[in-house]
């Protein structure tokens, strides 16, 4: 919850990861939230009120997960939605002349992106969800401790780039920043 707070406020890319990370900690533990206690919250070694609003921050996502119907799989609205802005932000970023270096660094990462939808089937992940996704793949395959090959690794590097870019353009619009710096 507090790494969520920092997170969002600083990089929205980093917060969506970490969301999406919290989807699956929280899946792992059966959406208990006794086992989330002992196995994340106790750890933490809170005070008693930091305790209970971290305890309230897992019950409430518990509780969206099954009103959502995301207990197995899939996302959040709320992170849902995060995707959604990004895509718009990405999608006026591209229209605008004033981005040509946003622009170029898209058209560098879209080889990657067109591989990696090539490989999805036929439930297509708009662009910058299948770059999040690889992200995260590859946040999981590290966890786990597995090898990741020297093309993958050149294609991650590529879309964290590219997605470095479209989170610092995100911050600069949500402080209403982004359209005046470049006029």
């Amino acid at each position: 919850m507090y790494i969520a707070s920092q997170k969002r406020k600083e990089n929205i890319a980093e917060y969506l990861l970490y969301m999406w990370q919290i989807e699956d900690i929280i899946r792992a533990n059966g959406l208990d939230l006794d086992k989330i206690t002992v196995n994340i919250i106790d750890r933490y070694g809170l005070d008693d009120t930091q305790k209970k609003e971290m305890s309230e921050w897992y019950e409430s996502l518990i509780d969206m997960m099954r009103r959502e119907n995301v207990q197995k799989s899939g996302h959040l609205q709320l992170n849902k939605n995060i995707i959604i802005q990004l895509d718009d932000l990405h999608h006026a970023l591209l229209k605008d002349p004033k981005f040509a270096e946003y622009t170029a660094e898209f058209y560098k990462t879209l080889p990657f992106i067109v591989e990696l939808r090539a490989k999805q089937g036929d439930d297509k992940l708009d662009e910058i969800e299948t770059c999040f996704t690889a992200l995260y793949g590859t946040l999981m395959l590290r966890l786990q401790g597995k090898e990741i090959s020297a093309d993958t690794q050149k294609a991650l590097t590529q879309i964290s780039r590219f997605i470095a870019m479209l989170a610092h353009y995100y911050k600069l619009d949500q402080e209403d920043k982004l359209w005046e710096e470049k006029s």
